[in-house]
């Protein structure tokens, strides 16, 4: 067992240093490597494939042109990337107006005053399904808030809106899985 991990972490190595030095194969090796897990965080903000793939393919290229910038000692390069192509996620929310729906702020009413997470006994086929029924801009601030763990406060920094548009979407995205989560236990 040791072995087989000792043979990984060579082959990483070697695949890490391919890519300091612009190696093709090298670069193709590692976005194999790490494109299912990178398209599931991208599959979390958009639904259409092809918001899902450039955000992934744009995060990836800014992996390979920092990789020098890589230290193993602050942890392990698929969190580093998965923080890269999770940022290139959000730039791509921002430049996209698709995805930049205003909303009015949320009143104090319609502020709930406790944590709900509409996704924490549900498994990742069911996040994605529920994930793609909510409105684009919806989906991308529910993402970073639940499955992020993202602060209201970040999120309105990341996505240059307001505080109280993030909370109206949060409350959105709350009203409707749960209504579509009343649907589902009817059916």
């Amino acid at each position: 067992m040791e072995s087989i991990f000792i043979y990984l972490l060579e082959d990483l190595n070697n695949i890490i240093e391919g890519c300091k030095s612009n190696d093709r194969a090298s670069q193709e090796k590692l976005y194999r490597k790490f494109y299912p897990g990178l398209f599931a965080l991208c599959k979390k903000f958009f639904f259409e494939d092809h918001d899902i793939l450039t955000s992934l393919n744009n995060g990836m290229l800014n992996v390979f042109k920092n990789i020098g910038q890589f230290d193993p000692a602050k942890g392990e390069l698929f969190n580093w990337a998965y923080t890269i192509v999770r940022n290139a996620a959000i730039s791509h929310l921002n430049s996209n107006t698709t995805y930049r729906v205003e909303h009015p702020e949320i009143t104090k009413q319609m502020e709930q005053t406790s944590y709900y997470s509409p996704f924490k006994e549900l498994e990742w086929k069911d996040i994605y399904y529920y994930l793609g029924m909510l409105p684009a801009a919806t989906r991308a601030v529910c993402t970073l808030y639940y499955i992020e763990g993202f602060s209201i406060k970040e999120i309105a920094g990341q996505l240059k809106i307001s505080e109280g548009t993030i909370k109206w979407h949060l409350n959105e995205s709350r009203n409707r899985l749960r209504l579509l989560f009343t649907q589902k236990q009817i059916s």
